[in-house]
């Protein structure tokens, strides 16, 4: 078995790690030999993990989270799966028409 986890750091970011023990390195982490990203921001604390057949699962899994915006990674942790989806759509209605600019 393998996993893919995420901690809450104590300056309120979340790290996305992914391991085959995830007791052994979240101890690691809570201690300062984790990786630097958490050394600096302890404590911290596991608000989410999932379980994979294999490593390599478990990293793709780790690499497609950590490219995920602040608000997909909670709605994940919320297990709020449905609503998901409507967060990878980018909203572009906010940015400004280029040919205004050009004026």
């Amino acid at each position: 078995m393998a996993y893919t986890y995420m901690l809450l750091c104590s300056d309120g970011s979340f790290y996305v790690g992914s391991t085959r023990d995830l007791e052994h390195r979240l101890y690691e982490h809570q201690i300062g030999e984790g990786a630097a990203y958490t050394r600096h921001r302890l404590p911290v604390q596991l608000v989410w993990h999932e379980e994979h057949e294999n490593v390599g699962a478990a990293f793709h899994r780790e690499k497609q989270v950590q490219n995920w915006s602040r608000v997909k990674r909670l709605a994940l942790i919320r297990q709020d799966y449905a609503g998901l989806p409507a967060l990878a759509k980018k909203d572009f209605s906010r940015r400004r028409d280029r040919s205004d600019e050009s004026g």
